[in-house]
């Protein structure tokens, strides 16, 4: 932070609604969201027998033609997406200026220095880094804004999730006829 333009330093406040005015709206970089392995195991081992009976399938009515559908790699499902954050420091009504992240897209033109703005936020897992703002109302324009972050759901995709809950009915069934004729 440039100490010419921000001689205070900026403080960290919990909210949870924060008003005051846009000071400074600075550069996003990306934060990478991280992949738990358990849920990624079970994911892919109840996606994984859907698989097996599609290729079983495959191989009996096109023996052999080659068709494979592309699929991501472990390590690809495994580093999970990246997000865009974007610093915002806003000066509230009693002068203080607060610092806080914006976890997702947020359109340039949205918010301007010097606009009134009304911003709920909610604190991170890490005590270190500033709040995540939820929510901004932006007063001047009367816009309502809401970022969004990529989840590990939508990362493993529609397709790989329905797979593993075929899978999983699947085997669910299995076992429910094993039981029933034992």
């Amino acid at each position: 932070m440039d100490p010419e333009l921000f001689p205070e330093r900026a403080v960290h406040r919990r909210g949870p609604i924060i008003t005051g005015h846009v000071v400074r709206l600075v550069g996003g970089y990306s934060r990478p969201i991280k992949v738990g392995q358990p849920i990624l195991i079970g994911v892919l081992a109840a996606a994984g027998v859907i698989r097996a009976l599609g290729a079983v399938l495959a191989s009996i009515r096109l023996a052999g033609s080659g068709s494979t559908a592309a699929r991501r790699k472990w390590k690809e499902l495994r580093n999970g997406p990246e997000f865009l954050v974007t610093p915002l420091h806003i000066r509230d009504t009693a002068g203080v200026l607060c610092e806080m992240e914006i976890h997702g897209h947020v359109p340039q033109s949205a918010l301007d220095p010097s606009d009134h703005v009304q911003v709920t936020v909610r604190r991170q897992k890490d005590p270190e880094l500033p709040p995540r703002v939820e929510r901004i109302v932006n007063l001047t324009t009367g816009q309502f804004l809401t970022p969004r972050t990529p989840t590990v759901w939508s990362h493993l995709g529609p397709a790989l999730l329905f797979q593993a809950v075929l899978g999983l009915l699947l085997l669910v069934a299995l076992a429910g006829l094993v039981v029933v004729l034992a």
